[in-house]
C-alpha cells in the first residue's frame, strides 16, 4: 500500500493548468501522485475565444494540446467528465470511473449566469468554450446565407450582444470588423447589418476608468455597433430580446455575455457557496476542508474594499501558482502562504489594431494598447510553454 499523497486538480483552466505545471516543477519524484482531470484534451485561452467566435481567427489558434504542457513522468492526464465530488469519503466520481484523493484541487470552470431571465439559457449562445465559440462562427455565416434566401428577414442580419464588460466589448470589437467581409461574400448591403450591445449598467465596462470607457464606446460606434447602455433584457425568445419598456429587437442571433457563475457540482458536494462560487480562505482552501482548495471561477475573494475580485485568467494564474506552493508545503509540513492578489493591468481589445488599458499605472489606447495586449498574452505561452509554444502560437495571438 502506498503511502504517497495523491493529488487531484479537476479541470485545465488558467488555475488549473497553472497548478499542475508549478506541482510539476517543485515536487520531487515519487514525492505526491498528481492527476489532472479535464474533459477535453486540450486547454483553451479564454481570452482569446471572442476572435474565433466572431470568425477572425481559427478556433486551433485559441488551445493548446495538454500532453504539450505536462511531463507525463510527474503529471497523470486523465480525459473525463467529473460527475460528482464526495468530499465525506475522498472521492472523485467520473463518468468513466473513480479517482480518490488526499488532496483535491477544483478548478472546473464557470457557467453562464443568467440572472434568471426567461428564455437566456434556451435560446442565446455563449462564448465559453471551443466547442460553443465554433457554434457561433458557424451560425453567424449562416445568418447571411439565409438572408439571401429571405431578403425580408433583416432580423438574420441583425446581431445582439447581452453584455458589455470585456468578453462583450471584445466581441463586438471582432465581429464589427468581420461583417464587411462577410457582407462581400454573401453580397450583402452593410448598411443592413445591425450590431447591438446591451447592458444593464449604467457604463459599458463597468468599474473600468471613464475615459478609457469613452474612447472604446467612440472606437466601436464607429466601427457599426449600437450601444444600449443602461438597458437590461427582460427577456430572452426565439425571436430576439424584449429591452427596457417592453421593446423588441428581432434577432436570430443573441449572445449572452454578461454573467458567470461557479459550478454547479461544488453546490452538489455540499460545500457552502455563493452563486456556485465558494468564499475560500487566505490560503484557497474550503472552509472546514483543508484538503480542498478552489481556484480560477470556481473561487470567491475580496478586496481589502470588500468588494469580490471579478474572475479574470490574471487572478486564475496567479491563484494556481500558490495553490500549488501550499499544496507541496502540506506534504512538506511546512508553512502555508496566504494569497495576495497583484494586478498587472488589464487590457481590452477593441478589434484589430485597438484595445484599451491600464497597465503600470498608466491608461493606454489604440495601437499600443494592442500591442500590450499581445505582449500579456505572449507572456502567458511563455509562462506555460516556453518559448517552443511562443514561436508556435505567438503570432497569431
Amino acid at each position: 500500500m502506498s503511502n504517497i499523497p495523491k493529488i487531484v486538480i479537476l479541470g485545465a483552466g488558467y488555475g488549473g493548468i497553472l497548478t499542475a505545471l508549478r506541482l510539476q516543477k517543485e515536487l520531487n519524484y515519487n514525492e505526491a501522485d498528481v492527476t489532472l482531470v479535464n474533459k477535453h484534451d486540450y486547454h483553451y485561452f479564454t481570452t482569446h475565444l471572442h476572435m474565433p467566435a466572431a470568425g477572425t481567427d481559427k478556433t486551433e489558434n485559441a488551445r493548446v494540446s495538454i500532453s504539450k504542457l505536462i511531463d507525463e513522468f510527474k503529471i497523470d492526464f486523465v480525459k473525463s467528465t467529473v460527475v460528482q465530488i464526495r468530499t465525506q469519503d475522498k472521492k472523485v466520481i467520473l463518468e468513466d470511473g473513480t479517482l480518490s484523493y488526499d488532496y483535491l484541487v477544483i478548478g472546473l470552470g464557470g457557467e453562464p449566469e443568467t440572472f434568471g431571465i426567461p428564455g437566456m439559457l434556451e435560446h442565446a449562445m455563449n462564448i465559453r468554450s471551443i466547442n460553443s465559440v465554433r457554434l457561433i462562427r458557424e451560425h453567424i455565416e449562416y445568418q447571411f446565407a439565409r438572408y439571401k434566401r429571405e431578403p425580408h428577414r433583416t432580423d438574420y442580419l441583425t446581431f445582439v450582444v447581452g453584455g458589455a464588460g470585456f468578453t462583450g466589448i471584445e466581441f463586438v470589437g471582432e465581429l464589427a470588423d468581420r461583417i464587411p467581409e462577410l457582407c462581400k461574400q454573401n453580397d450583402v448591403d452593410p448598411s443592413l447589418v445591425k450590431i447591438y450591445n446591451v447592458e444593464a449598467a449604467p457604463s459599458a465596462l463597468p468599474g473600468f476608468d471613464p475615459e478609457l470607457v469613452e474612447y472604446a464606446m467612440q472606437v466601436l460606434t464607429k466601427k457599426g455597433v449600437t450601444f444600449r447602455i443602461g438597458t437590461a433584457i427582460k427577456e430572452c425568445t426565439p425571436d430576439g430580446v424584449v429591452v427596457g419598456d417592453n421593446e423588441e429587437i428581432r434577432s436570430a442571433t443573441v449572445v449572452w455575455a454578461a454573467g458567470v457563475r461557479g459550478n454547479r457540482l461544488i453546490e452538489e458536494a455540499g460545500i457552502e457557496t455563493m452563486r456556485g462560487r465558494v468564499k475560500v480562505d487566505e490560503f484557497l482552501r474550503v472552509p472546514g476542508h483543508e484538503n480542498i482548495s478552489v481556484v480560477g471561477d470556481n473561487s470567491l475573494m475580496f478586496n481589502p474594499e470588500g468588494r469580490p475580485y471579478p474572475p479574470t485568467a490574471q487572478i486564475a494564474m496567479q491563484q494556481g501558482v500558490v495553490c500549488a506552493h501550499n499544496l507541496v508545503a502540506s506534504i512538506r509540513n511546512q508553512p502555508q502562504k496566504k494569497f495576495e492578489f497583484k494586478n498587472k493591468g488589464t487590457v481590452a481589445s477593441l478589434g484589430k489594431g485597438e484595445a484599451v488599458g491600464l497597465a503600470f499605472g498608466k491608461k493606454y489606447k489604440g495601437r499600443v494598447a494592442a500591442w500590450l495586449k499581445k505582449a500579456i498574452d505572449i507572456r502567458y505561452l511563455y509562462i506555460i510553454g516556453g518559448i517552443p509554444l511562443v514561436v508556435r502560437k505567438g503570432k497569431f495571438l
